[in-house]
């Protein structure tokens, strides 16, 4: 072999020298190629199965949590732990109840729309502790009237001071009316 290189002329010798390189690397590269390729197919195997796995648990969590949501409103807070009810996200403050039947009643004992601000004031007078935890009554207000415009129950209009305004839907348009 040492005398077929010998008659091959020095600038020749080098380029097939790196032809041979380059077919023995570009050999390893595809083999190489094949073992990356699956290894990255397992793990994208790996990671749809992990995130299907996780869709199901996810989907027992919330099934859980729906269950011992349930039996607490059935049997109320005292039969659980509170470490469970922590973690069912009913720990801390109760929910309270009445707002939006608070702010129905206003509105049909009402007899002319009123703003925001007016039934906040008269559903505090109802139940004083109602906006304990609310960091901007006016704004809860605010949902559940509109809440009511959606169920039908109440007509969002102009006042006459220009302000949106709420009544009740069965006391019907007024002439302070105008949709909002």
């Amino acid at each position: 072999m040492q005398t077929e290189m010998a008659t091959v002329p020095p600038s020749l010798s080098t380029s097939i020298r790196e032809t041979a390189m380059n077919s023995r690397a570009e050999e390893s590269l595809r083999s190489g190629n094949s073992q990356v390729q699956e290894v990255v197919k397992a793990a994208g195997e790996d990671l749809r199965q992990l995130l299907r796995q996780r869709a199901e648990i996810k989907k027992r969590i919330r099934t859980m949590k729906q269950t011992i949501v349930g039996l607490a409103r059935l049997f109320g807070d005292d039969w659980f732990s509170e470490e469970l009810l922590e973690l069912v996200g009913r720990k801390g403050r109760p929910r309270q109840r009445g707002l939006t039947n608070a702010c129905r009643t206003v509105l049909m004992e009402a007899n002319r729309p009123l703003d925001a601000h007016e039934v906040c004031e008269l559903v505090r007078r109802r139940i004083p502790l109602v906006f304990l935890h609310h960091k901007s009554p006016a704004n809860a207000v605010t949902t559940v009237l509109n809440r009511l415009v959606e169920y039908r129950e109440a007509l969002a209009v102009r006042a006459e001071n220009g302000r949106r305004a709420w009544q009740s839907y069965s006391q019907g348009p007024t002439k302070a009316d105008g949709d909002c």
